[in-house]
């Protein structure tokens, strides 16, 4: 299928209509409940939560994203007009989307979908950090060559393809921060330097486009403006959002992380003020009872005495 040249004339925010999106979307939420009502009844042992209030506002979450990426408007803005919506659509499918798809899946769930076999050991070798980042990273770089942006904007096929690659490999190199397979995370340390090399590989695109002679991305020269603003303009602002977008939202959590779970400890470790508790080590009976002189006495005729020839030693 080839994807028809701009009209001069066209209207960029006429209604498009996207049915593949709208299976995509029944599809997920169906296969979701599916899992949650029937599979979980007979993976999740009897007493214990199939699905956490969290995990459900996550999955609301990322559905929510990729429903807002892949339909009107921002689909046929990205996808014709304008080459920051396009990366604004990309950030939403690489660092927003994924995180909270999967912490909206169970242990068990993506656990059964998976087993212990085959696939299990190819999921556990490409969520190898460094297998994970570079693949990720290396997809990123991929999909912002000139000539295949050109050529996957007028081929639905290659279009597709790629958006798939980027989500995949958006998943795999998330896993090791907040996957579900709680085996394949990586230490509070390693996942803040983790997160912080990842922001660091985009800056060179990121940077190429911004400060780029000339118009990069052929496809999105048109005389349909959107917003007013010109081809250069569209190509810089993809370039800031690139570099600010994806790596801002990483410092945060990389200084959430850092805050959250060690200077906090720290502050702990090292204050001079007083605990309003004593430890549960120092605690030998209540508040509420009273020591008296009989047990005391009592206490000291339960002690062995010391020998004679043990006090002439001393």
């Amino acid at each position: 299928m080839v994807i028809a040249a701009v009209d001069p004339t066209a209207d960029p925010w006429a209604f498009s209509a996207h049915p593949q999106v709208w299976l995509l979307i029944v599809a997920l939420v169906g296969g979701y409940v599916y899992a949650i009502k029937v599979l979980g009844r007979s993976a999740v042992p009897s007493g214990m939560q199939v699905v956490s209030r969290r995990q459900v506002w996550a999955f609301v979450g990322a559905i929510g994203l990729l429903w807002f990426g892949s339909d009107w408007p921002m689909h046929d803005i990205s996808e014709e007009y304008l080459y920051s919506a396009h990366m604004l659509q990309h950030m939403l499918f690489s660092y927003f989307m994924p995180p909270l798809a999967l912490l909206a899946t169970p242990e068990w769930l993506l656990r059964v979908l998976v087993g212990n076999g085959r696939v299990y050991g190819a999921i556990r070798w490409l969520t190898k950090p460094v297998v994970a980042g570079v693949a990720f990273n290396l997809i990123v770089m991929i999909t912002h060559i000139p000539t295949l942006v050109n050529r996957s904007s007028e081929s639905s096929p290659l279009h597709y393809t790629l958006h798939v690659l980027l989500v995949t490999s958006a998943l795999l190199m998330w896993m090791p921060i907040l996957g579900p397979f709680k085996e394949r995370q990586m230490g509070w340390g390693g996942k803040m330097i983790y997160l912080f090399l990842q922001s660091v590989v985009p800056t060179v695109p990121a940077g190429w486009l911004t400060f780029a002679e000339g118009i990069v991305y052929k496809h999105y020269d048109i005389p349909v403006r959107v917003f007013g603003l010109t081809a250069t303009d569209d190509q810089q602002i993809a370039g800031a959002i690139m570099k600010l977008g994806g790596a801002s939202f990483l410092w945060i959590i990389v200084i959430w992380m850092f805050f959250g779970r060690f200077a906090a400890r720290f502050a702990q470790d090292n204050t001079y003020r007083r605990s309003e508790h004593f430890p549960s080590a120092e605690i030998t009976g209540h508040a509420d009872d009273q020591l008296t002189y009989d047990d005391v006495s009592a206490a000291f005729d339960r002690s062995p005495a010391r020998s004679e020839s043990s006090n002439g030693r001393q």
